[in-house]
């Protein structure tokens, strides 16, 4: 039995673990650098130490000093997060090897779903569909360039063991390839430490549409319905909401029904996301599965009313997943505004620095995930989200208005954030018709505000 916990990770989600932890009458241990000394989870947890210096790789991304932590302070789990090492299979073997329960699938699993292209063969074997593009990693530039010409412009390269917008680049013509293919690689290299690129068919203006899901070790698999996220920034989510209402409900179904064979047909433990793109024909294709718990999770607790953070470590704690299929309700709708510290008006530049006043919204069916208070000093070393606003409502329409009255009652002052932006966007044309795509903040709305 799960007795405590070491929650491998800072900000908002490791605050949201520790609440859990509590609830369930598990004592948790929080680790911090010394940049993060000041950061609130680090009080809500029932033990606290620091990991290292600012450095990402000598702090949380350091596996020696985490996991001689969690045994030198009997800990039965470790709690990854998301970001860091929350996909990392080397860091899923040493927990395994050490006998501390990691609250995630297993190494293996992790090296077949975190590996794109392999993922990627692996829905293939499933008869899962994919878009148009390579079977294996790409060997050279001059590979790249022969399969762009031979799938047709535009195409878009990925890193093979990414994800958040990096190491990705569209390509629109044959004299864009090697140029992109060198930036892209390198790029992967630096954020995963894996320089492998694989290549597909660009689909315009898609919509990216996700299904979490729950598998757990009795054969167990379950979808808690789709999350629309195609309010993108380069690549990385601005705005998400659940259920998505571009989908009829048949359309809806058949996306379930394809992300509980993809858990089955890979015996997948505990939570993960199934992402795929819809095109304008309402065709939908595999792109990648997140092997964590993700950002936008609050938008499904919000409707279906379930704890993910439990269920996630109870399926860790051998126990069944305790509810079926058909006991799943889904109730009205809700949106998560991701709030930023940057400056919009400035290429979204990240503001860092003490936060000097701070009001959160809050009221019926509103709900701000966060880290920061008043006093406290963002830091210019990590991800510049410092909060996620929830808003439910029993349709759109109202989940929208209550998101907007929400907005208007949030305060941070000492820093720039993107409060303003999320207005504009969730008030604009295309958000309130649900006409908008991934490409759209870049190529309408930006644009169309002249705000950079």
């Amino acid at each position: 039995m799960i007795k405590k916990i070491l929650i491998a990770n800072r900000g908002d989600i490791a605050v949201r673990i520790i609440r859990t932890c509590k609830e369930m009458g598990i004592q948790t241990v929080a680790i911090y650098s010394e940049a993060d000394r000041e950061c609130v989870h680090r009080y809500l947890a029932d033990e606290s130490i620091c990991i290292g210096p600012n450095n990402i790789s000598k702090s949380y991304n350091n596996i020696d000093n985490i996991i001689y932590l969690a045994l030198k302070l009997n800990c039965d789990a470790i709690h990854p997060g998301f970001g860091f090492l929350s996909e990392n299979a080397e860091f899923a073997g040493r927990c395994e090897e050490n006998n501390i329960i990691l609250i995630g699938p297993t190494k293996e699993q992790m090296i077949l779903m975190g590996d794109k292209s392999r993922a990627r063969q692996t829905m293939i074997d499933l008869n899962v569909p994919v878009v148009l593009g390579s079977k294996e990693v790409l060997k050279s530039k001059e590979e790249a360039l022969s399969l762009a010409n031979e799938i047709g412009y535009p195409v878009m390269i990925k890193a093979s063991n990414g994800g958040g917008g990096k190491g990705m680049r569209i390509i629109n013509s044959p004299d864009e390839v090697f140029s992109s293919y060198e930036l892209a690689s390198a790029e992967a290299l630096a954020a995963f430490s894996n320089s492998d690129l694989y290549m597909e068919k660009y689909i315009e203006n898609p919509r990216h549409i996700e299904v979490q899901v729950f598998g757990d070790k009795f054969s167990n698999a379950i979808h808690l319905g789709g999350r629309d996220c195609s309010m993108q920034r380069r690549n990385q989510k601005v705005i998400e909401e659940s259920l998505s209402d571009y989908l009829s409900d048949e359309e809806k179904n058949n996306l379930y029904n394809t992300a509980l064979s993809i858990v089955k047909g890979v015996g997948y433990i505990g939570a993960g996301t199934i992402e795929f793109i819809v095109d304008s024909s309402k065709n939908f294709y595999f792109i990648e599965m997140n092997t964590r718990i993700q950002v936008e999770h609050p938008v499904t607790e919000m409707i279906t009313g379930i704890d993910l953070i439990k269920l996630q470590i109870s399926i860790a704690d051998n126990k069944p997943i305790p509810f079926r299929q058909e006991e799943v309700v889904f109730r009205g709708h809700a949106i998560e505004c991701r709030i930023n510290a940057e400056d919009a008006s400035k290429d979204f530049k990240p503001s860092p620095g003490e936060i000097t006043s701070l009001n959160i919204p809050g009221g019926f069916g509103v709900r701000f995930d966060t880290f920061v208070y008043t006093g406290y000093t963002i830091p210019p070393l990590y991800d510049s989200m410092i909060g996620k606003l929830i808003c439910w409502g029993e349709n759109r329409e109202e989940c929208i208005n209550r998101m907007n009255r929400a907005l208007d009652e949030i305060i941070i002052s000492g820093v720039e954030t993107n409060v303003e932006f999320q207005k504009s966007l969730i008030n604009s044309n295309a958000f309130i018709n649900d006409t908008h795509y991934t490409k759209f903040i870049e190529n309408n709305f930006i644009k169309a505000l002249s705000i950079v």
